[in-house]
């Protein structure tokens, strides 16, 4: 069987960049995962003491709280300054966008729909952003009873898939004067998606690899499904079951941002010791 890793996979810019500042920030605290991975936040609390704190209200003066990829809320980080807390900012730079444009088209007077999922960090401070509230969707269908200005502005989360997207802003368009779409789906995620879409084409058995809760590895899993059936999400090389790949001859492996290099790199070690 054949082993073939996707065109594009794993770490992003705003992942390798959040890993570089949590290393450069030993004996800190992350306020929240860092990122979506709990393998690689056990790395970092082992070998850089960097630890992880749920309530932004345990930081006090002096203390060194790093913000994490995904954002927070906007009144978190004012809490967080005010009581003289450190902060190290690990948002990622497609993250501040959107957060950006929330606050910017809700005071011009601007409807917010923010197409993502509204139990996610990253859309919890997106919305946060929107002076004057936003509303959350995650298909057109939530918008069916809705009433909005004569002006949106429509926003997504940074990991979603762009077909899905637009029909959003397909289903908004002819209905209000002013629609203005923001293209706030990072570059990773494009590269990602279309790579695992033409891998997953080809093979006959597909590996996701990435954090259960990780939001961009479920899209990846969704698209690598919908063209492969025996598509799994794995989270590292102990979820492996050996049976997938009876008969299989060509393995297709993709992975999301927050995955790092050496889990992929353990899941092909191991396929390789039992199967290869």
């Amino acid at each position: 069987m054949k082993i073939q890793l996707a065109e594009n996979y794993g770490f992003c810019f705003g992942v390798k960049r959040a890993i570089k500042i949590a290393e450069d920030n030993k004996n800190s605290s992350t306020y929240g995962p860092l990122i979506h991975n709990s393998k690689e936040i056990a790395r970092l609390e082992d070998d850089f003491h960097v630890g992880l704190t749920d309530n932004h209200k345990v930081f006090k003066a002096g203390d060194k709280a790093i913000v994490r990829t995904h954002g927070i809320q906007k009144q978190e980080l004012e809490e967080l300054k005010k009581n003289e807390v450190n902060v190290v900012d690990a948002t990622c730079p497609y993250v501040t966008k959107p957060q950006e444009i929330a606050q910017e088209m809700s005071e011009a007077g601007y409807s917010v729909v923010i197409f993502g999922d509204e139990a996610h960090p990253e859309i919890k401070g997106v919305k946060s952003y929107a002076t004057y509230g936003a509303l959350v969707v995650t298909s057109p269908k939530e918008l069916v009873k809705i009433k909005l200005k004569e002006k949106i502005a429509l926003i997504a989360q940074t990991t979603r898939k762009v077909e899905d997207y637009m029909e959003v802003a397909n289903y908004l368009i002819p209905r209000y004067k002013e629609v203005r779409v923001f293209n706030t789906i990072c570059n990773a995620t494009f590269e990602n998606q279309e790579a695992v879409l033409n891998l997953s084409k080809e093979a006959d058995v597909m590996l996701i690899i990435g954090g259960k809760n990780s939001s961009n590895t479920k899209q990846l899993f969704r698209i690598s499904k919908d063209n492969c059936n025996d598509s799994y999400h794995i989270e590292d090389e102990k979820d492996l079951d050996f049976l997938w790949f009876k008969d299989k001859k060509l393995c297709g492996i993709s992975a999301g941002a927050s995955t790092p290099d050496w889990i992929i790199q353990n899941v092909i070690d191991a396929i390789e010791s039992k199967i290869i």
